[in-house]
């Protein structure tokens, strides 16, 4: 029998836990996302929209706005015709919109800021464009050695609890694994008004330029080795809050997707495996993980969410200290030899 793929992500039904997460080369023009909605996409989450953009966007209005403030009656004709300083925030709805009219599956919106401010009010446009829910991309990389790890926590806390006062829409919120204790930062979230976590956020480190002595991206696509860390943040996570949990880095395999529903997962997403190998690489995903299921004579995927969390494994201390205690126990330098690498 086959196997019924069917997933629930922040009150959305979707065909199957494959979700297409945020990267503006797979999401930034109306072609791809319909290629992705061939290729058998559950839902899509656009790239993101800046903070910076937006408040840049703001900037400008203003200036222009301001131009021949001082002078007669012919001042008028300084106010540019809006079409002139469309883009950013503007261009991000035109987009969402033409993509609503067009793709069945769900949209998730996605903002990317770092503090409270009015970029949040755009959660209310983004609503009123027809986004199917939106992600809170919280992407800061902290260096001032007057902000404690408090008034950094609160800050997160402000930014959902202010989206939340905007839009009814579904709100996830997309975090970093570097919290002093994650497990109270998502009950905090939970009350500000998240429906769910996307663990993690992956941040891309500068290379140095040895030659040119400038800094340079550096983007590095993720491997199966990444999910470890979301794997077990996910287990440690389901059942505890009133939260939808998405797998977000590392998901290449079909045997990657069951791993992390296992752990918790309600969807997985999928960007590094689509930008190495294109959209229908979904398919592929999608056929594995059906596959697995038949062959392990599992009924739904419904059946597999959580079912190795640490709240429903035989041994929960092993999403802890005991792994590590087993790992370090079991090193053979002769094994880590002979271990395939870059070196």
């Amino acid at each position: 029998m086959t196997p019924d793929l069917a997933t629930t992500y922040l009150g959305l039904p979707l065909r199957t836990p494959l979700v297409v997460g945020a990267a503006a080369p797979l999401s930034d023009d109306l072609a791809q996302l319909q290629a992705l909605e061939r290729a058998g996409a559950a839902a899509i989450v656009l790239h993101s929209l800046f903070e910076e953009q937006i408040e840049q966007e703001q900037l400008d209005l203003h200036h222009r706005l301001g131009q021949g403030a001082e002078s007669y009656g012919e001042a008028l004709t300084y106010v540019p015709e809006p079409s002139l300083f469309h883009g950013g925030e503007d261009l991000y709805l035109r987009q969402l919109e033409q993509a609503r009219k067009h793709l069945a599956v769900p949209l998730i919106a996605s903002l990317n800021g770092t503090t409270p401010g009015r970029w949040v009010e755009s959660a209310r446009r983004i609503e009123a464009a027809g986004a199917s829910a939106l992600e809170l991309n919280i992407y800061a990389i902290p260096t001032d050695p007057e902000l404690s790890s408090a008034a950094i926590e609160a800050g997160v806390e402000e930014i959902v609890r202010q989206v939340r006062a905007e839009v009814g829409l579904p709100l996830a919120v997309k975090l970093s694994p570097f919290f002093t204790n994650l497990s109270a930062m998502a009950k905090r979230l939970a009350a500000a008004g998240a429906d769910g976590l996307v663990l993690f956020n992956r941040f891309y480190q500068p290379d140095i330029d040895i030659e040119t002595l400038e800094l340079r991206p550096n983007l590095l696509l993720s491997t199966p080795h990444d999910l470890r860390l979301p794997l077990r943040w996910i287990a440690l996570l389901h059942g505890r809050h009133r939260l939808d949990l998405a797998a977000s880095g590392g998901v290449h395999r079909g045997t990657d997707v069951v791993r992390l529903l296992m752990a918790g997962a309600s969807v997985t997403q999928v960007v590094g495996a689509l930008l190495r190998h294109g959209p229908e690489r979904l398919a592929g995903l999608e056929e594995e993980l059906a596959t697995w299921l038949m062959e392990h004579e599992v009924a739904s995927v419904a059946e597999l969410i959580g079912c190795m969390s640490q709240r429903r494994c035989p041994n929960p201390a092993e999403y802890e200290r005991a792994q590590y205690m087993r790992a370090i126990a079991g090193y053979r330098p002769a094994e880590a030899r002979q271990a395939p690498g870059p070196w």
